[in-house]
């Protein structure tokens, strides 16, 4: 196994190859990729396998920020007739000697195109599951601490089958976490916000880091978006914005609305938990206003997005996270940072930072 197949937001596949060779290389693997724009995902071809399967095995696959899915690859696309899909499936399973999965996921890009499939890959599923049972490849019953093996299909008769392992891996379907929007939210930006909660704060420990009665702080808040979702916990949040709020939220009683700069505003006690922030303004500029709340301990914990320019993503990501990361360090402060570009995520990633000086 020579080829890692890596899930992105269509349109950010350069990104996605961008940051799957700088981080392999960093573990001395070597190799190129294969992309097409807009496709949704990227094939890895490193030059060695034994360094690949390292290199899958030790590498934290929470640390990526523009990869959604990996999955190693058992073999070239199969071709896959109308008359019989599983018969090459169950072959190139057996051929690489795959026992004991214990879930399949049948998947399919995140494009126009490929969401076409998603009939096909549901109704596929469990005749192919039941194949794979028999065969030996799949174990008699679901078991999530098995490897999964993942059919990616790229049409109705092309697939490429492969592997990845629940302990680094995503749990999700195509990597993804679909959410419902609430008609009472104000925007659709209050779905970045709850898949940030979703996805960087462990449910074990909601009731004391999004506990109802904290205090936060949304700057950049109009029309409340990311407010709704610290209100919908109970929350009470000052929000930070020269434009309106939604009535529906100042209704609640548990808002401040302050027509304020966002970069002028200061926070008069310290007894702010949450900053929160939204702002649509260059990424240069909203790192350093975060990292200097976090330093003088004017919040605890943090989400932020950081918006992208149309070139240079991924390299303006870490230029930006580096210089972030230098201000928490030379102040002292202990942290952990975490940073995805979520599925509610447009042109921008998102950036959770927990004060360990603080909590």
């Amino acid at each position: 196994m020579k080829q890692l197949m890596l899930y992105c937001r269509a349109g950010f596949e350069k990104e996605c190859a961008a940051e799957i060779q700088d981080q392999a290389a960093a573990f001395n693997v070597f190799g190129f990729c294969k992309l097409k724009a807009n496709s949704a995902f990227v094939i890895f071809e490193a030059y060695d396998a034994d360094s690949l399967r390292a290199f899958y095995r030790d590498f934290d696959f929470r640390d990526f920020i523009f990869i959604r899915q990996w999955i190693l690859l058992l073999a070239e696309p199969l071709t896959l007739p109308a008359t019989d899909r599983i018969a090459p499936v169950l072959e190139a399973a057996l051929a690489q000697e795959v026992t004991s999965c214990g879930e399949l996921r049948v998947e399919f890009p995140d494009t126009n195109d490929g969401k076409t499939l998603s009939t096909l890959a549901r109704k596929f599923t469990v005749p192919l599951r039941q194949a794979l049972r028999q065969a030996g490849v799949m174990l008699p019953k679901e078991q999530k601490r098995a490897a999964v093996l993942h059919l990616f299909l790229i049409s109705g008769n092309e697939g490429y089958l492969g592997l990845s392992y629940p302990e680094n891996n995503s749990s999700l379907e195509n990597g993804i976490l679909r959410l419902k929007f609430p008609a009472e939210a104000p925007s659709r930006s209050t779905l970045k916000l709850e898949e940030a909660f979703l996805s960087f704060i462990p449910r074990d420990e909601w009731e004391t880091r999004l506990a109802p009665g904290m205090n936060a702080v949304d700057l950049g808040a109009s029309p409340g978006g990311w407010t709704y979702q610290l209100v919908k916990r109970s929350m009470m949040v000052t929000a930070i914005d020269n434009g309106p709020m939604a009535d529906s939220l100042m209704d609640t009683g548990q808002v401040k609305h302050q027509t304020v700069d966002g970069f002028k505003f200061e926070p008069k006690k310290r007894n702010v938990y949450w900053l929160v922030c939204d702002m649509i303004e260059q990424p240069q500029r909203v790192a350093p206003l975060i990292a200097s709340w976090l330093v003088k301990g004017w919040c605890q914990e943090t989400i932020f997005n950081l918006k992208l320019p149309m070139k240079r993503r991924y390299e303006t990501v870490k230029e930006v996270l580096a210089d972030f990361e230098q201000i928490l360090q030379q102040a002292g402060l202990g942290y952990e940072l975490q940073v995805k570009h979520l599925y509610h995520d447009r042109e921008e990633v998102t950036v959770h930072v927990l004060s360990l000086a603080k909590r």
